[in-house]
């Protein structure tokens, strides 16, 4: 084999061990475009829902908001002077956007030492078990959207102080939250790719 061919080869074998696709579906304001066109989604969300109580729509717009469906997604780089990179905003990263310490927190508890944050199936696993805990430790009930979002966002210990309350921001988002979890409801009520 020549020098030239045998360096296709292996240029094409290390291209395909890339990532997956880990864009965003196409319609991310329509629940039942999104399952229809990402099956494995449905599954992902049934299976939390079933493990963990967490309800499909509350799961969905979640995933929205910390991620827009993006697996791979990552928080903007942080500059100092205004134009050297200095590291990310946070570890956040994945359809989760779960920290690094929170989702060491999942793998010791839950045993899944292979777990990947840029995994649809162990993101919604890893939201499931973040909101039952909110919900046995701070009551949400699991169909509230807006305060699991304040917090999966904040960490429980700053939703019991109530941290979020000086962030209007924070609060229009979760507002938002709430509202998309409310539509995602609706909608996947009227399509059958959800069930």
């Amino acid at each position: 084999m020549s020098r030239t061919l045998r360096a296709l080869v292996i240029l094409l074998l290390v291209a395909s061990c890339g990532g997956g696709d880990y864009s965003a579906p196409r319609n991310l304001d329509d629940a039942c475009a999104i399952v229809r066109e990402r099956p494995h989604y449905t599954r992902a969300f049934r299976a939390a829902e079933r493990k963990w109580g967490v309800p499909m729509p509350v799961q969905m717009a979640t995933i929205y908001q910390e991620s827009k469906f993006i697996g791979d997604a990552r928080t903007p780089f942080q500059y100092s002077l205004g134009v050297i990179p200095v590291g990310r905003q946070s570890s956040a990263f994945g359809y989760s956007q779960a920290l690094d310490g929170t989702w060491d927190e999942y793998v010791v508890a839950t045993g899944k030492s292979r777990a990947r944050r840029d995994s649809i199936d162990d993101a919604t696993d890893f939201m499931g078990w973040y909101m039952a805990q909110s919900r046995d430790r701070l009551g949400i009930p699991m169909s509230d959207a807006r305060n699991h979002y304040l917090a999966y966002h904040e960490g429980r210990t700053g939703y019991l102080r109530g941290s979020y309350n000086s962030k209007a921001w924070l609060m229009r988002v979760a507002g938002e939250v709430g509202q998309r979890a409310v539509i995602y409801e609706a909608q996947l009520v009227n399509c059958r790719a959800a069930r």
